[in-house]
């Protein structure tokens, strides 16, 4: 298959100061997502990751262990790539910054810099935070440490190269006017755009004070600083400066995918050096939030990192990715959480796929002999229906990736599986079976059977590993099968294939047990008088929870709470306290409301406010109108109602925790 165009794709180069956490696993899941999806599109895919593995701060944990830099950095850029390829992930480089082809790329780029004259040598003085390779204005530290990432500063002065970033704020700014989406989400290219205009100064580019990075072309006292180091990378893989065909075909990139933290040398200084290089920029820069640990920011200082080798044993790598890919979107911050894990595998990935994959192979090898039917025409109203949901999530998921929303993609996909079951229980197989309606049975597993081969396909960047089982089900191993143009019309489905049922794709997870039960089930009392002392004292806790109305902080965090923003609203005819809302809440669609607030509001006046609503509840109707979220309000002195409101400097979407 002829290609149908080409896709780089990045995430970060971690750096190698430590082992990786679940936020490594995350964005580089997240840009594997991607990378296979265009793959299914036909496109030729180049994904990059690796390792940052220059700077004080190594060379400091070098000698503190009486090492190399080099022996150290080797020791721990190996552990990166060993959860990676613990993942799975289908990365088609691991580049790290030690490599011989990256030290002569940032020797090149520094020389075009200087060309351009925007290099300089002058004395640098400030605040340097050696945990963040960054400097920082006095207005960005507090207590002696970084107030964005809690690091230490220390007070340097030294001979240092500048450049001249100052030179660049108006380019910048134009360039975020660009195109809604070179940085997104929206809030993010607003806080970098508020960052620039609030005035650039030059950067310091170059240490002098260890020797561990790569040396300043013509000057090599000099050390050069590791963003300029570190974001050259993106260029390095794809041949710059040395294969110009191949940078040709690649740069710029589709996507650099990067945590929020590190937005400003991404959308700053990095869009900015090239401008300096006369390269082109990257179309886009993504930046997802953070993972939380019940609710609590994670951090090596608060001992509550989660470590993603652990998770990788814990659960199926299709569990993992699914719930990391579908609980949040990417530009929100979202706490991990095992209750939720075990939940959508529970209710989604085992009740709904699973169940319809193992059921509908069953009711083939029972009553058709284990072989696919030949397709019929379609004509009654439910097959109809079924291939045009079909082709609409099919499209729902396009436009999700497109926008860069994952969890959007996957709604839509459930979605779908859930109306392929509803199908098969209108139409009841079973009952067609032993009335004898062959033709009808027939063409009714048949639809379900492309209807799961269409599921295996849109799933196959979220749960790889159980799409490739669905499809070998079907016969079908090759990468062409995979190939989204087998979906560009409804029945490709060869007739005659024989069926082989793929087994149990995701096993039921048992809940979670609480620090207590895990304890009372190590204690093993052996005498019937423990266990009833045990049995009373267990009751005696949950009275005691009873009587005072506390609950968990577990059933505390299922609560979603997100600020909305109100886009319309109208009073309900014939229901003189509710009132009819549409409200952003930080997805692609808006949501509708009805909340019982007409007697303290006009509809007016709510226009515009951003205020606290619960987005998880089940949706219900009210007056016949779906209800998808539940506004927030309390009730005044003088018995009228308070919303909890938020100003603009609260992005919609966020989280509230």
């Amino acid at each position: 298959m002829v290609p149908m165009s080409n896709f780089y794709l990045t995430t970060p180069i971690y750096y190698v100061n430590g082992a990786p956490h679940i936020g490594h696993a995350y964005t580089t899941i997240i840009a594997d997502a991607f990378a296979r999806y265009q793959r299914q599109q036909g496109d030729d895919v180049f994904f990059l990751t690796g390792t940052d593995e220059h700077g004080l701060k190594i060379q400091r944990a070098a000698e503190a262990r009486d090492i190399s830099p080099q022996e150290l950095v080797d020791e721990n850029s190996a552990k990166f790539r060993s959860l990676f390829d613990k993942l799975h992930l289908s990365y088609d480089r691991f580049i790290r910054t030690t490599d011989a082809d990256h030290k002569k790329t940032v020797a090149t780029m520094v020389e075009r810099m200087k060309a351009s004259g925007d290099i300089y040598l002058d004395t640098y003085e400030g605040w340097y935070a050696a945990a963040d390779e960054a400097y920082y204005d006095e207005s960005e530290i507090a207590d002696g440490k970084a107030l964005a990432s809690g690091a230490e500063v220390e007070w340097v002065k030294e001979e240092s190269y500048f450049f001249k970033l100052s030179k660049y704020a108006e380019p910048l700014l134009n360039w975020y006017k660009s195109g809604p989406d070179v940085v997104t989400p929206t809030g993010r290219r607003n806080e970098v755009a508020a960052f620039v205009e609030g005035g650039l100064r030059d950067l310091s580019i170059s240490r002098t004070t260890f020797s561990w990075g790569i040396p300043m072309p013509e000057n090599p006292e000099h050390v050069l600083y590791v963003w300029v180091d570190a974001l050259t990378n993106y260029i390095t893989a794809v041949g710059a400066f040395d294969d110009p065909a191949r940078f040709a075909k690649f740069w710029p990139a589709d996507i650099h995918f990067i945590g929020k933290d590190i937005l400003r040398f991404h959308a700053v200084y990095w869009p900015a050096f090239l401008m300096s290089a006369g390269l082109p920029l990257p179309k886009q820069i993504v930046a997802h939030g953070w993972w939380t640990n019940e609710g609590v920011k994670m951090s090596k200082s608060l001992g509550n990192v989660i470590d993603a080798f652990e998770l990788a044993d814990r659960y199926d790598l299709d569990v993992l990715r699914y719930y990391m890919l579908r609980e949040i979107p990417i530009g929100n911050d979202g706490n991990f959480s095992d209750e939720r894990v075990v939940e959508r595998n529970n209710a989604e990935l085992a009740d709904n796929i699973g169940n319809l994959v193992n059921r509908t192979f069953a009711m083939a090898g029972r009553f058709i002999g284990g072989t696919v039917p030949a397709p019929a025409p379609l004509e009654a109203p439910e097959d109809i229906a079924l291939r045009d949901a079909a082709v609409a999530t099919r499209e729902a998921v396009d436009q999700a990736f497109a926008a860069r929303e994952l969890h959007r993609a996957l709604e839509h996909l459930m979605a779908f599986s859930s109306e392929v079951n509803n199908y098969i229980q209108r139409t009841q197989p079973w009952a067609l079976n032993k009335s004898g309606e062959t033709a009808r049975l027939e063409q009714t597993l048949y639809n379900a059977l492309e209807s799961i081969r269409w599921i295996a396909l849109l799933a196959a960047p979220f749960t790889p590993d159980a799409s490739r089982k669905i499809l070998a089900g079907f016969g079908q191993t090759s990468e062409d099968d995979l190939r989204f143009a087998t979906l560009d019309q409804w029945a490709n489905l060869p007739a005659g294939t024989t069926l082989e049922a793929p087994g149990v794709l995701f096993s039921k997870l048992d809940p979670p047990a609480a620090e207590g039960q895990e304890k009372a089930a190590e204690a093993k009392p052996s005498k019937k008088k423990g266990k009833k002392d045990a049995s009373q004292s267990d009751k005696k806790k949950k009275d005691d929870s009873e009587s005072t109305g506390l609950i968990e902080f577990g059933d505390f965090t299922k609560v979603e709470i997100r600020v909305c923003e109100i886009l319309t609203a109208e009073k309900v005819p014939g229901a003189d306290k509710l009132l009819k809302l549409s409200a952003n809440v930080g997805e692609e669609t808006p949501r509708t409301i009805v909340a019982g607030i007409a007697k303290a509001f006009e509809p007016d006046e709510l226009v515009g406010l951003r205020v606290a609503m619960v987005t998880n509840l089940k949706p219900a109707k009210l007056f016949g109108i779906k209800s998808e979220a539940m506004i927030l309000a309390a009730k005044t002195t003088d018995g009228k109602l308070a919303l909890a409101r938020y100003d603009e400097r609260v992005e919609v979407g966020t989280r509230i925790s």
